[in-house]
């Protein structure tokens, strides 16, 4: 599960895919295990639930240089597009509110489409957070 935004720029609407992050993590009581680590340049946090491993990343690049840390990390666990969860910041959502995408284009969003890029897919789940217009 991947969340995407701007490292360092906490608090800001582009990173509300980190923040969920952080708040999964401390719903999963593993919010302490948080770890640099440079293989992929991200914050890692391993977790289990329901016999189901995850791990949890935030990229430690900017928005655009996302999706370099998203495919070290599916390289480093074995893991496939069709394994990965994105959480990212929707502008075309209203505030607040949540969408679950399957595959499909970036839509414009260049977190998701440096995913894509290194990736080589589109297959990614996609949690999109509301974030709406300024």
């Amino acid at each position: 599960v991947a969340g995407l935004g701007n490292y360092g720029l906490w608090g800001t609407r582009h990173s509300v895919g980190m923040e969920v992050l952080d708040r999964l993590a401390r719903q999963l009581a593993v919010a302490e295990s948080w770890r640099a680590d440079k293989r992929c340049c991200a914050d890692v946090a391993l977790a289990t639930v329901h016999g189901l491993e995850l791990v949890l990343l935030k990229p430690r690049r900017f928005m655009n240089l996302n999706g370099l840390s998203v495919a070290s990390a599916a390289e480093i666990y074995s893991l496939g597009p069709e394994d990965i969860y994105l959480v990212h910041d929707d502008l075309d959502k209203a505030l607040g509110k949540v969408a679950i995408k399957l595959g499909g284009s970036a839509r414009g969003h260049n977190g998701v489409q440096s995913c894509i890029s290194a990736l080589h897919s589109s297959e990614m789940t996609r949690l999109r957070i509301g974030i709406g217009r300024p």
